[in-house]
């Protein structure tokens, strides 16, 4: 990649100075906003759209849209903003990395192959950097670099006190490849999750558009029923319960917003343990449980490069695996059996990825925002609560089939209890033989 002597001059700061660029072999076809992505991920999709609408970024010297298909050779031009992207200059700002921070680095790692490393990322590490975070995983992909390759790249992000299963690719065309799989929708992510009180239904789905919530800087999300809210989808299913104060719940996101799984779980009633962000103090129990946040993403189901699929499951943090057994749950019956999920041909992923991605300009553009959300919203209520084929869990009769919160939907009301002690529990036939435990 071709580094400009302006740079040399200010020391590598890439912020504050005009770039210049050469698009490499491995970004030949690549789009332009991929590109920054990939290289400059520091920077938004709005603000590669602004530049390229104001004719900021330039390709051989031409004005750029976000959908150009770049080719291997071509000059870049790229304004004032973001980070350095991996190259001479990127290598001189970066610090070496001490002997402590290789360790934690390699203590994360869970297996590797040549397109991937998967790693179990500990609560507290943020993903990337930010204002005030200067400890988190993007500083540490050097310590996974061989020889002379590419730096590994992150190709999906956990909240900083998210602990479990995280992506790193290796290569570019490997990051280009795990991204267009997170993008079509086609893989699968598991969560565990203590939440305060016991939803009243035990298999659900959870249907609640989503926004930035104003004045917080884009640091909290919100519920958005205005239609300007982008769509979220939460499948939850309840794997056991500890009396009526506290669920040991599985979370799969079916769509990928900032803290979705967080902002669902309290619109529903039932703020994850810990979270006090948007539970407030709700979101802490009493006695012994500990105060960090209880959400770990569990497992990872993706295609991998080679043809076969990836499928690994990160072990507990020890404040969580200690919370599950002050509360009685028994770790090994958490992995509940997975229902096939819906096959997803390639076209239809890239069509979906697509539609994401008009989505995303139309909403930079305040004049068509409205219309789309309106109709966003009225396609999402004709959705039918109850899905066919629904039945009723335990032996009392009561229903227990999945249920829809949609837009509009109030919260679910206080926990219920059985009045026999029995509790129906979605992943056997039977309701389990002990009565329900105390917290």
């Amino acid at each position: 990649m071709k580094t400009p002597d302006i740079l040399k001059k200010t020391g590598g700061k890439a912020a504050e100075v005009v770039r210049q660029f050469t698009v490499r072999p491995d970004d030949d076809g690549v789009r332009l906003d991929r590109w920054f992505k990939r290289h400059l991920p520091d920077v938004g999709f709005a603000t590669v759209s602004r530049w390229a609408r104001t004719g900021q970024i330039r390709v051989d010297g031409k004005r750029a849209e976000v959908d150009t298909r770049l080719v291997a050779g071509q000059a870049l031009r790229v304004p004032p903003g973001g980070a350095l992207p991996p190259g001479p200059a990127g290598d001189k700002a970066r610090k070496p990395l001490t002997e402590e921070e290789i360790a934690a680095a390699d203590a994360m790692v869970m297996t590797q192959d040549r397109a991937a490393i998967i790693l179990n990322k500990p609560p507290g590490l943020a993903t990337q950097g930010g204002s005030g975070t200067f400890s988190h995983v993007d500083g540490l992909l050097d310590a996974y670099v061989t020889g002379s390759g590419p730096r590994p790249r992150l190709v999906h992000r956990l909240d900083k006190d998210t602990s479990g299963v995280l992506l790193v690719a290796r290569t570019p065309g490997s990051a280009a490849f795990f991204s267009k799989q997170f993008a079509g929708r086609s893989t699968r992510k598991i969560y565990w999750a203590l939440v305060v009180g016991i939803p009243e239904v035990y298999d659900g789905m959870i249907e609640l558009p989503l926004s930035k919530q104003p004045g917080t800087g884009g640091e909290k999300m919100m519920v958005d029923e205005s239609g300007e809210g982008q769509t979220a989808r939460t499948r939850y299913r309840v794997i056991d319960r500890a009396g009526n104060s506290t669920a040991w719940v599985e979370l799969q996101p079916l769509t990928g917003r900032t803290h979705q799984l967080r902002v669902h779980m309290a619109a529903i009633g039932h703020p994850i343990v810990g979270d006090g962000k948007y539970g407030g103090q709700g979101a802490f129990l009493t006695g012994s449980i500990s105060r960090k946040m209880h959400l770990h993403a569990r497992r990872l189901i993706i295609p991998h490069p080679e043809g076969d699929t990836l499928d690994v499951t990160a072990p507990l943090p020890d404040h969580f695996a200690a919370s599950l057994t002050q509360l009685g749950f028994t770790e090994s019956e958490g992995d509940l059996p997975l229902e096939d999920g819906p096959k997803v041909d390639p076209k239809v992923a890239e069509k979906r990825a697509a539609r994401a991605h008009s989505r995303d300009v139309r909403r930079d553009r305040k004049g068509e925002r409205r219309g789309r959300g309106a109709d966003d919203l009225k396609r999402t209520e004709r959705k039918p609560a109850n899905r066919p084929g629904d039945k009723p869990v335990g032996k009392s009769g009561k229903p227990g089939g999945r249920r829809v919160v949609k837009a509009g939907a109030k919260p679910v009301g206080k926990p219920v209890g059985r009045p026999d002690g029995k509790t129906p529990v979605r992943r056997t036939a039977k309701a389990p033989s002990r009565p329900p435990r105390g917290a």
